[in-house]
């Protein structure tokens, strides 16, 4: 994904290291210099003040190196109430020559102006030197109340001390609420004391087979002390963890666990398919009664004033089947299925109510009527949200694909898996979260924003931190600073120097929106016929310039930089980054193969898709596979894919490298959509064709079979394996389809790999 030039950009001239941006910065003369084992002083008996030092001293110890000492008194940074500070989460923050004062009437206003003071003391790469900070007066406030990131620990589980290393680093930028979703169909991960098979049987799953044994099962499950750990460490960095226990739908793992709080009585496994399942909650007097328990315990856990209930993607079968739900419905004078949700959402949400707590759900809980006591997540879109703010009802703005941060950040080969609607840095920053839909007077309602880390395909804390950072920062400025002082370029001033906090953190930061993309004029077959290869370089963020090498050589700050396409003869590899105005790399570098060998091969992350399809997902070998590759770009709907314009009047053999993948997709509905082929072997077959996409343009012309191959049995094969032949002689560039036609009752396949060859079989 290649959105801007090379050249260097203009930045804005020496930017605060401050993400995200403040209300208000003057500037003033002079500055004061922090000496390593400067004191942070606080007024004594202040609890708040002396968690926000606490706080403080230990991301200036891993962000600069420099040991700050926390004590009640002063200091030469010191940590004050001011009741002329308005908001729990405003705070004023002053430097001058007699020292940095961080000045709120709350305890968050604390936390973040202590925040604002470690960005200060760590504004570039050095680490362990004296920091000389500016005179500066800032006078800061959020512009919304819930600046939300959710991790998705159902479907694949991460570890307790994975989930506090995310919290530390959203305090690093303002985030003030975590939302777990802690239940779904392929697990549950909330002890309930008075229900221990939800973690004894639904804490665990036998993960999909893509052919022989299935693996060892797979899971986990947090106690309730390991979460009240947490809720208290959150607390003291001023985030409030929002839980999710995820019903009517998405109930598999529960249904799993208590077959009779189902709606037929019978007890599936733990799924282990993506998607949607049909299992639902028994809405009768057994469900609602186990619903009300199982939120006495989260509510004994979370403390925080809403508790999410999902209510997403509850495909209502079983309802309509279930003589019992019928006549319940009947019963309570509803229409339908959806209202019948509603109502058992209603419960719920009085029933919190009742204990001093609100009810949030997905925007789905709009379909049979709101309740009055619910408040609404949209995510399929901003209509349930603007609807909603429209009807008086609390909402928050989390639509796909643009906050689900499961989605791609590139299209480069070397992303981990995750969804192929991708959605960049830039993507997220220019989001708006007030939509224009809702009315002046009911923009009350808009509480903030939320980004979303679904799991499915993030299996380690590697993946779920290269998917949140740095993006996180680009939601933190979205939500907390003025929409008229937002400014893309600024940020990324801004954002340098936050990435390499992360980092120093321990944390793994997606570089994507800085690394160098190659992009060849032309086709292939252009360059290789003409001996001569011609490309652009350019990176998603205008932000460096880029440089390279084309000896092998690591590029640095000295190398040459790239103005204008480069010609080369082929053979030669590019190595490129780009480098800030410090001469800092922003990426690592990346190359690029111009050699006749690398111009002939094609990678998955290179195939296109077959006509009348699209690829939705990159996904794993397998659905617990830690590595981040091979990876793979697939259609579910249409096992088929594309080498387009293949030099054909070049290449005289060809070898397919082929994965046999899980088929663990749960479609529902859209099972429809599912393009069958007619398999004329036993297991299916590979087929070849050229002029596919140009057949299916034009009725007249007739596509060319290039090879068949026999798909091998999955039960004894290996799940990966090649086939290679020869290809015909023909005049120039013709696009190669590679389809699948194994039963849909099969594994999925995928190619991994085609190489083309200029020499014959």
């Amino acid at each position: 994904m290649l959105l801007c030039s090379s050249a260097a950009v203009a930045q804005a001239s020496d930017p605060l290291p401050l993400t995200p941006l403040p209300q208000s910065v003057v500037r003033g003369t002079g500055s004061f210099t922090v000496q390593d084992g400067a004191a942070i002083g606080t007024a004594a008996g202040d609890q708040g003040a002396a968690a926000a030092a606490r706080v403080l001293a230990a991301h200036v110890k891993t962000e600069r190196g420099l040991t700050l000492a926390p004590r009640e008194g002063s200091g030469a940074i010191t940590l004050t109430r001011d009741a002329s500070v308005r908001g729990d989460e405003a705070y004023r923050l002053v430097v001058d020559g007699k020292g940095i004062r961080v000045s709120a009437s709350g305890d968050r206003g604390l936390l973040y102006g202590a925040m604002t003071v470690a960005q200060l003391l760590s504004p570039d790469r050095g680490i362990g030197k004296p920091v000389k900070v500016p005179a500066v007066t800032i006078e800061d406030a959020p512009r919304f109340g819930w600046r939300g990131l959710m991790m998705d620990v159902a479907r694949h589980y991460q570890p307790i001390e994975s989930i506090h290393a995310v919290v530390d680093q959203m305090a690093s930028v303002k985030l003030n609420t975590l939302h777990l979703h802690l239940t779904d169909d392929q697990g549950w991960r909330f002890e309930v004391k008075r229900y221990p098979k939800l973690t004894e049987v639904g804490a665990w799953r036998t993960p999909p087979s893509s052919g022989g044994a299935p693996g060892a099962k797979v899971g986990g499950f947090y106690t309730q002390e390991q979460l009240k750990a947490l809720v208290a460490y959150a607390a003291e960095r001023g985030i409030t963890i929002v839980p999710e226990i995820d019903l009517p739908g998405h109930a598999q793992a529960l249904v799993a666990a208590y077959p009779e709080l189902g709606v037929f009585g019978d007890r599936p496994e733990v799924s282990h398919d993506w998607g949607i399942n049909p299992y639902l909650l028994n809405p009768g007097p057994k469900g609602v009664a186990f619903v009300k328990e199982v939120l006495d315990e989260l509510m004994a856990v979370f403390p925080g004033t809403y508790i999410h209930l999902g209510g997403d993607e509850a495909i209502k079968d079983q309802w309509q089947r279930s003589a019992e739900v019928q006549a319940q419905i009947k019963k309570l004078g509803l229409k339908d299925e959806n209202e019948l949700q509603s109502w058992l959402i209603d419960e719920f949400g009085n029933y919190l109510a009742g204990k001093g707590r609100r009810l949030i759900g997905w925007d789905e809980i709009l379909e049979g009527g709101l309740p009055p006591s619910a408040s609404v997540m949209s995510w399929r879109g901003e209509k349930g949200a603007v609807d909603a703010a429209n009807q008086n009802h609390d909402v928050v703005l989390s639509p796909a694909p643009t906050l689900y941060l499961d989605s791609l950040q590139s299209d480069r080969g070397d992303e981990p898996p995750g969804r192929l609607s991708i959605q960049t840095l830039a993507d997220v920053y220019k989001y708006e979260p007030m939509p224009a839909g809702i009315d002046g007077e009911k923009a009350k309602h808009v509480l903030g924003a939320q980004a979303n880390a679904w799991s499915e395909y993030l299996v380690t804390p590697y993946q779920v931190q290269h998917m949140i950072f740095p993006r996180a920062a680009a939601l933190a400025e979205i939500t907390w600073s003025a929409k008229e002082k937002r400014d893309f370029t600024s940020f990324l001033a801004r954002l340098d120097p936050q990435i390499q906090r992360w980092r120093r953190s321990g944390l793994e930061v997606a570089d994507s929106a800085f690394a160098v993309g190659f992009q060849l004029q032309g086709t292939r077959g252009d360059a290789l016929r003409a001996n001569r290869a011609r490309v652009a370089l350019a990176t998603q963020a205008p932000y460096g310039t880029i440089r390279y090498t084309l000896d092998g050589k690591t590029p640095t700050a000295r190398s040459s930089a790239f103005k204008a396409p480069l010609d080369l003869k082929p053979g030669v590899t590019i190595r490129a980054a780009a480098f800030d105005a410090a001469g800092n790399v922003t990426a690592q570098p990346r190359s690029f193969d111009t050699s006749r060998a690398a111009l002939l091969t094609r990678t998955s992350s290179e195939l296109i898709t077959c006509p009348r399809g699209a690829y939705g997902l990159r996904v794993p070998l397998t659905s617990e596979a830690t590595d981040n590759a091979p990876v793979f770009n697939v259609n579910l709907f249409d096992t088929c894919s594309v080498y387009p314009a293949a030099p054909l009047d070049i290449a005289k053999s060809f070898t397919i490298d082929v994965a046999r993948l899980p088929r663990h997709y749960g479609l529902a509905h859209d099972t429809k959509a599912l393009r069958e082929h007619y398999n004329v072997t036993a297991h299916g077959e590979l087929v070849i064709t050229a002029r596919c996409i140009a057949a299916e343009k034009d009725k007249t012309i007739k596509p060319i079979v290039v090879a068949s191959f026999a798909l091998p049995d999955p039960a004894t094969a290996p799940a990966r394996f090649s086939f290679s032949g020869a290809l015909p002689a023909m005049a120039g560039d013709e696009d190669l389809c590679f389809q699948f036609t194994s039963p849909l009752s099969d594994p999925f396949y995928a190619v991994e790999r085609a190489t083309l060859r200029e020499a014959a079989q």
